[in-house]
């Protein structure tokens, strides 16, 4: 297993990492600020548990599958476009008091919020070339398991990013507060989050950097 020295190492490369805004801060941020601190905490274990997918996947190579067929590597890029849109009109087409403050999470289920933030995670190929680049560079061959390694790896950077983010979910839920005093414009909310799952499509297709 990783040593601490190691580990230490890693969690600092984690907490840049996950400090700098990306993708996933964006939408669990705009879910934080249009349904509220619980679905902003949901949406950030799907990603977390779409994190260990990608450790589990680079460690049993997997992820080398987008180097030497780059075919998949579009697949799975276009199907994550097309989820994101399909979460942009989905949001739109919403129920007002789906997004109100005494009923965000009973129209949109709880079991709906976490899968979004899953499916969002394991539709980015980005992020799986991301662990794949990352990780190997903390793992030892003599280690001990490579899954094993590469599981406790995840926990450092999930745990870092709960840190992390969870700062970002209590500061949405805060500007949520002010965001439902404004009744003129009730769907305010929903388009910001249909606008946050609109531009994270465009980033994936034009192939940002993640």
């Amino acid at each position: 297993m990783p040593d601490f020295s190691t580990l230490i190492l890693f969690a600092a490369a984690s907490l840049v990492l996950t400090a700098t805004p990306g993708p996933d801060m964006l939408l669990i941020a705009s879910r934080s600020t249009s349904q509220g601190r619980a679905a902003g905490f949901l949406t950030y274990a799907g990603i977390g548990l779409g994190t260990y997918c990608h450790a589990l996947a680079a460690a049993l190579g997997l992820s080398r599958l987008f180097m030497t067929m780059p075919i998949a590597y579009e697949i799975v890029r276009w199907a994550g476009c097309a989820y994101l849109l399909y979460l942009a009109y989905k949001t739109v087409r919403s129920d007002v008091s789906s997004f109100s403050p005494t009923s965000a999470l009973k129209r949109l289920s709880s079991k709906r919020i976490f899968g979004e933030g899953l499916m969002t995670n394991l539709l980015n190929p980005k992020m799986a070339l991301f662990v794949l680049a990352l990780f190997p560079q903390f793992v030892h061959p003599h280690g001990g398991s490579m899954v094993l390694q590469m599981l406790l790896l995840a926990t450092v950077l999930n745990g870092i990013g709960f840190l992390v983010n969870g700062s970002v979910i209590l500061l949405g839920s805060h500007v949520r507060t002010r965001l439902s005093g404004l009744r003129r414009f009730p769907k305010l909310p929903q388009y910001l989050l249909a606008s946050v799952f609109t531009g994270l499509a465009c980033r994936l297709a034009l192939g940002a950097r993640n």
